[in-house]
């Protein structure tokens, strides 16, 4: 699927279908691109086929990068198509696990919420966020979702504003604030026949939606190329024509940062880098019928490792990693001065 193609133009069984044969074909980047099939499965409505990929994965023996991810769709899946006990089972051990990464604990503790489940969601949610955030200076983006859930679930609960609710409202970006969007009172208005309460309403309902669409934009990022150091002078060496490409390993760094910030500046949402190296080009290039000397080969590559889950998200937070791999926070390597 084309990043631009719009959802409601996909045909989910056939994405489905090809995500399932790349995943045979690239094994080891399987993870990624059958948790993405399992999402068109169950967006196609067909939920057991969904349950069946993720045992797949289960089962695979595979050291999964985001196992308690993987049980955390599963379960959610069950619930919706029927199979409750088994759902709050899975989510009583992911709970009981507490896995350091934000991802599952948002899933079981929507999934939770979905089925009116208000306490105990709301118990998952501060369970997470005590454990994740308690000490942190700054939350991270992948913790947001957790802070604004909770949000959500106090206010339909009529819980009183506390600290973490300050912390959702600080990760907060967007114009109309957090206790209107999340007000149990907002549906009685959408039943008013005041044209004034309606519009009001519509205001609203289009902020949620643009938060929805900034997380959900794509189906994987806008990347950019990267080459390791000794990735990039092997690389060179094999083929010199690339050298015009890359005169230098700093040059490279500056360009993909450069590139990035560009894009970012125009408004191109889901930003990525793919690390490349020298023997999967060659294979890229041998399956496309292709010289690896050709320079426009090398935007197909960085494509085809994005479309396979190898993309990492840009720009990263300042107290993590910087992207180019010095060992250095992105703050002190690549990241802005300010």
């Amino acid at each position: 699927m084309r990043p631009d193609t719009p959802a409601e133009n996909v045909d989910h069984t056939t994405e489905a279908a090809r995500l399932e044969r790349f995943a045979d074909r690239y094994p080891e980047d399987a993870e990624a691109l059958l948790l993405r099939a399992a999402a068109h499965r169950e967006l196609s409505g067909d939920r057991p086929a969904a349950t069946a990929l993720y045992d797949r994965l289960l089962a695979s023996g595979a050291d999964l990068d985001n196992p308690y991810l993987v049980r955390a769709l599963k379960a959610s899946n069950l619930w919706e198509y029927g199979h409750e006990a088994e759902a709050r089972a899975i989510i009583d051990g992911i709970r009981a696990a507490a896995p350091r990464d934000a991802a599952p604990w948002v899933i079981v503790a929507e999934a939770l919420e979905a089925h009116d489940e208000l306490q105990q969601a709301h118990e998952t949610f501060t369970e997470a966020v005590r454990l994740l955030l308690t000490e942190v200076p700054e939350p991270p983006r992948a913790t947001h979702p957790l802070l604004l859930g909770r949000h959500r679930v106090r206010r339909m609960l009529g819980a009183p504003h506390d600290e973490w609710d300050a912390v959702a409202d600080s990760v907060h970006t967007h114009a109309i604030g957090l206790d209107e969007l999340h007000d149990p009172k907002r549906v009685w208005s959408l039943g008013s026949e005041n044209p004034a309460e309606l519009e009001a309403e519509i205001l609203r309902l289009r902020a949620e939606l643009g938060a929805y669409r900034e997380a959900l934009s794509r189906p994987f990022p806008v990347a950019v190329l990267h080459w390791p150091a000794g990735e990039l002078a092997e690389l060179t060496e094999a083929y010199p024509d690339l050298a015009e490409e890359y005169p230098s390993y700093e040059a490279h760094l500056a360009t993909i940062e450069a590139a990035l910030r560009e894009l970012a500046a125009s408004g191109t949402p889901n930003l990525g880098i793919v690390t490349g190296t020298v023997p999967s080009y060659e294979a890229f290039a041998a399956s496309e019928l292709a010289s690896p000397a050709d320079p426009a080969l090398l935007p197909q590559y960085a494509t085809t490792l994005a479309a396979r889950g190898r993309a990492v998200a840009w720009p990263p937070e300042r107290a993590e990693a910087c992207w180019c791999g010095s060992g250095r926070t992105y703050g002190e390597c690549h990241g802005p001065a300010f």
